[in-house]
C-alpha cells in the first residue's frame, strides 16, 4: 500500500498523494513552528542567562584590564569558556582592537549560529566612568539543541504518530469512494489514446450525476475539438518558433553587450576607474612574464597618499573620493597606452612601467610627486591640498612574481613615508 502510494498508477492514488503531501507539508510547517518556538524561547533564556553572567563578570574583568593584570584576565577568560553555556569570549580594548578572543570549539566544529551579547566595560575614576573596551560572550544553537532535545523528539514523535495513522485513513477513504469508480474512467481514456480515434467517445456505466459524469462529458467535447485545433496549433507553433528565434538572437546580442560591460567593470575601480587589485596583478604578471622573456627592464611604483585619513575626517568621505579621482586622473597625464595604473586599496596605486629603468621611473615618479605637491583642489568653497610619498623597484633577472616587485616597493615606500613623507625612494 504504502508502495502504490509512492508511484501511483491511477488518478485517485494520485490524488491521495496530492492531498496527503499538502498535509504532511502542513504538519510539517506546524511542527516545525513548535520546533522554531521552543528553540527561540530556549534561545531567549540562554540569552537572559548570558547577560546576567556579563553583569557579574564585567566588574572583575574590567578592574583586570584597569590594573593591567593579565593573569586574572586570563584566569576569568578561560574559567568563563569552561561553563556550559559558554562558546567564546572576545575582549577589546578602547580602540576596538581585540586583546582576548577565546572559543570553546575549533575551527573544524564551527556550530551553526553563534549569537551574542556585548557590553562595555567602564572604570569609575573621580566620579566619572572611564571607557576600557568592550566584552562580548557567545553561545551557540549547540547550547540551546542540548535543552530543547528532548521537546524536539516529543514533538516529532507525536507528530509521526498522526501522520501514520491519518495514512491509511485517507487510503481507505480514496480506495472506497475514488479509485473503484474512476478505474472503468482510466480504462477508456487509455482504449481512446492507443486507437488514436478522435470520433471515439467515453460512456461509463452506472455512473451517478456527479463530477466523474461532468468528467466524462468535457473529455468528449474535448475529443471532438481536437480534431478541429490540430492545425491552429500547427499554425500557432510554427509562429511562435519563428518568433522565439527572432527574440533569442536578438537576446544574444544584448547578452554579448552586457557581458562586455560585465567584463569591464569587473576589472575596473568603480570610483577611479584605475585597474582594481586582482586585475592590475594579475596584467602586470604577465607583463612581468614577457620582460623577462625579452630580458628587458620594467619598474614598478607604489604610491600612497599622505595622510589621506586627516582629508576624510576633516572634508568628509566626499571630498576624499574626488581627491582620489583627481589623483587617478593626474597621474594617467604622464602614463604610456602600455602603462598599467591599478588602484591596491583605499589611497593606495600601484603602477607598472613596462621597459622603463629604474632612472627613467625615478624621473617620472618625481614628477608625479611635484605634480600632486603643486596642485589645489577647490571643492564646495573648500581649498585642499595634499601630497604623495613614492616607493619605486626594477626588475631583477630572478624576479618570476610581481608580488615580490610589490614587497620591495613597499619597502621603499616606508622609508619615503619614514624620511618625512613627500618624496621618492627607490
Amino acid at each position: 500500500m504504502f508502495v502504490s502510494f509512492l508511484r501511483p498508477n491511477n488518478l485517485s492514488q494520485k490524488m491521495l498523494r496530492v492531498i496527503f503531501s499538502i498535509y504532511l507539508c502542513v504538519t510539517c510547517l506546524i511542527t516545525s513552528m513548535q520546533f522554531l518556538s521552543e528553540y527561540l524561547k530556549t534561545q531567549d533564556s540562554i540569552s537572559s542567562e548570558l547577560r546576567q553572567l556579563e553583569e557579574t563578570v564585567r566588574g572583575p574583568i574590567a578592574t583586570s584590564l584597569w590594573q593591567y593584570n593579565q593573569t586574572q584576565l586570563d584566569v576569568l577568560i578561560d574559567g568563563l569558556v569552561k561553563m556550559p553555556i559558554i562558546e567564546g569570549v572576545d575582549v577589546s580594548d578602547k580602540h576596538g582592537q581585540s586583546m582576548i578572543s577565546k572559543r570553546a570549539y575549533t575551527p573544524d566544529s564551527v556550530p551553526l549560529s553563534i549569537f551574542e551579547t556585548k557590553s562595555e566595560l567602564n572604570w569609575q575614576l573621580h566620579g566619572e566612568n572611564v571607557f576600557l573596551g568592550t566584552l562580548v560572550l557567545y553561545s551557540s544553537s549547540e547550547v540551546v539543541f542540548d535543552r530543547v532535545l528532548f521537546g524536539f523528539a516529543l514533538i516529532g514523535i507525536t507528530a509521526i504518530v498522526k501522520l501514520s495513522i491519518l495514512f491509511y485513513l485517507f487510503i481507505w477513504a480514496f480506495d472506497r469512494y475514488l479509485a473503484r469508480p474512476l478505474k472503468e474512467l482510466m480504462s477508456q481514456v487509455e482504449d481512446v489514446q492507443l486507437s488514436q480515434n478522435v470520433s471515439k467517445r467515453i460512456t461509463l456505466s452506472n455512473i451517478e450525476n456527479n463530477e466523474l459524469s461532468q468528467l466524462q462529458k468535457h473529455m468528449n467535447k474535448m475529443l471532438s475539438a481536437i480534431e478541429k485545433d490540430k492545425k491552429r496549433l500547427l499554425d500557432d507553433e510554427q509562429a511562435k518558433r519563428n518568433w522565439l528565434e527572432d527574440a533569442v538572437a536578438k537576446r544574444t546580442a544584448e547578452l554579448q553587450i552586457l557581458n562586455e560591460k560585465l567584463h569591464n567593470l569587473a576589472r575596473t575601480d568603480s570610483l577611479t576607474g584605475a585597474l582594481n587589485r586582482g586585475s592590475f596583478f594579475e596584467t602586470a604578471q604577465h607583463l612581468l612574464a614577457l620582460c623577462q622573456r625579452q630580458k628587458s627592464s620594467a619598474s614598478f611604483v607604489l604610491m600612497d597618499l599622505d595622510h589621506f585619513k586627516k582629508i576624510n575626517d576633516s572634508y568628509g568621505h566626499f571630498i576624499g573620493d574626488k581627491v582620489l579621482i583627481h589623483f587617478t586622473q593626474t597621474i594617467q597625464t604622464f602614463l604610456r597606452k602600455s602603462d598599467l595604473v591599478g588602484r591596491l586599496g583605499g589611497e593606495e596605486f600601484a603602477i607598472f612601467l613596462n621597459g622603463t629603468n629604474i632612472d627613467d621611473a625615478f624621473l617620472l615618479a618625481d614628477k608625479i610627486r611635484k605634480a600632486i605637491g603643486t596642485s589645489i583642489l577647490q571643492f564646495d568653497g573648500k581649498t585642499i591640498t595634499y601630497t604623495v610619498s613614492l616607493g619605486i623597484v626594477s626588475t631583477e633577472p630572478q624576479d618570476n612574481s610581481i608580488d615580490e616587485l610589490f614587497k620591495r616597493a613597499d619597502v621603499k615606500l616606508y622609508g619615503a613615508k619614514d624620511k618625512g613623507r613627500d618624496r621618492v625612494e627607490k
